[in-house]
């Protein structure tokens, strides 16, 4: 038995063995081995899953054939305030919340999790603009999903109005202080986002005949200027460091150094880097493809040498064997692709281990240094901005000296 082989203590075996949930925790550890999971990781799912065990005893649940999302909302809403737990109560939270999650994936592959919890109030708005968006104005899955995020925000704070016959009572007023409320949203670019997704889904509504007005005016802007600030790369001796901070005889080291080496050696965004393919790499032509990106061009350029071996040593030496196309995995399971936090969380470590210091610790970084070393080097500034895919050309001006 599975159990058995995370724990000894029969007291512990006999709690996992007992509980609504008892007919399902041995298959949820079976199923945590097979998808590659350490026999630590394991025992902390169980034991935070547990929880939510004696939580459903306690409801005078007996043996459950099905869970319902109901039944998890209800639970993480009593956990907090019964909880006894020496850190800060959020991070604890947050760890039960992650392995419910993984447990929750295992029921919905067995058709035992009902997911039909009740809608939000403006689920059905958000889905019409968002299809409004992809084909009205051609909006890509990345930028559906940035305003996804942005407008949920907005029509949480509208409560009960976030409904097609409360929208038809918007004001300017109602629109600034939901921008004055909002103002504490750190960074200018978490305040654009927004701005920019309230403005369009003010026009969809227009559009839609929702409003009569247009109230896109009301929404605030956010001044910029154009070449207001010095480009946030790196030099070249700081892109160096960087490099040999990074400790290449761990399978995470592997990984990062190769990450780093790309962003370097190319200056592609992030997304390149995560999206890139073990197909991508042309070994025999000593080519590297890297696909369109916010409906640029592929760009298919020469394999160099360094980039080569650092992908070979990570490739060989430390990308898990595990059947999936992309390059670049996580280092523990479920393996799966990095998503955006994760690789630019990779590039800040190490940027804070080599003591650097500079407004971006960011891909973006990496990014900045290519285009000023080729701008130094002499390339036309066309060249540079089809490189690095800038639509306008005034954009590439402030890697000049």
């Amino acid at each position: 038995m599975s159990l058995e082989l995370m724990f000894e203590a029969s007291r512990t075996l006999e709690k996992f063995r007992n509980g609504p949930l008892r007919g399902y925790l041995e298959g949820f550890c079976d199923w945590l081995l097979n998808q590659g999971f350490k026999r630590g990781t394991i025992r902390q799912h169980l034991a935070n899953v547990s929880h939510f065990n004696e939580f459903l005893a306690k409801q005078n649940y007996r043996k459950l054939r099905k869970l319902s999302a109901k039944q998890v909302d209800a639970f993480f809403k009593d956990y907090p305030s019964q909880a006894k737990n020496r850190g800060p109560i959020e991070l604890h939270v947050r760890r039960i919340r992650w392995s419910i999650n993984r447990f929750i994936q295992y029921l919905q592959q067995l058709g035992c999790f009902d997911q039909s919890a009740k809608p939000e109030i403006y689920q059905s708005v958000l889905t019409d603009y968002l299809q409004w968006m992809r084909n009205c104005q051609d909006a890509v899955t990345g930028t559906l999903d940035v305003r996804r995020h942005s407008l949920s925000q907005f029509l949480k704070w509208l409560g009960p109005k976030a409904t097609y016959q409360g929208l038809a009572e918007l004001t300017p007023e109602t629109i600034e202080q939901f921008f004055l409320s909002d103002a504490q949203i750190p960074g200018p670019s978490a305040r654009r986002s927004m701005q920019a997704a309230v403005r369009t889904f003010l026009r969809f509504c227009l559009q839609k005949a929702v409003i009569q007005h247009p109230l896109d005016k009301a929404v605030p802007t956010q001044r910029t200027y154009r070449l207001a600030t010095v480009p946030r790369g790196l030099s070249q001796d700081q892109a160096q460091t960087l490099l040999d901070c990074v400790n290449r005889k761990t399978p995470m080291g592997r990984r990062d150094y190769a990450i780093i080496q790309l962003l370097y050696t190319y200056g592609v965004r992030g997304g390149h880097v995560r999206a890139l393919q073990l197909t991508d790499i042309q070994w025999s032509k000593n080519q590297i493809l890297f696909k369109a990106l916010k409906r640029g061009k592929d760009i298919l350029l020469p394999l160099t040498q360094d980039v080569g071996n650092s992908l070979l040593d990570y490739l060989k030496n430390g990308r898990p064997a595990y059947a999936c196309p992309d390059v670049f995995l996580t280092t523990k399971a479920p393996y799966h692709r990095l998503d955006h936090s994760t690789l630019s969380g990779i590039v800040r470590r190490y940027i804070l281990k080599a003591k650097i210091k500079g407004p971006s610790k960011g891909s973006h970084a990496l990014r900045h240094c290519f285009a000023t070393r080729m701008v130094q080097a002499g390339h036309p500034l066309k060249s540079v901005a089809d490189m690095l895919g800038h639509r306008c050309l005034s954009t590439t001006f402030i890697y000049q000296d």
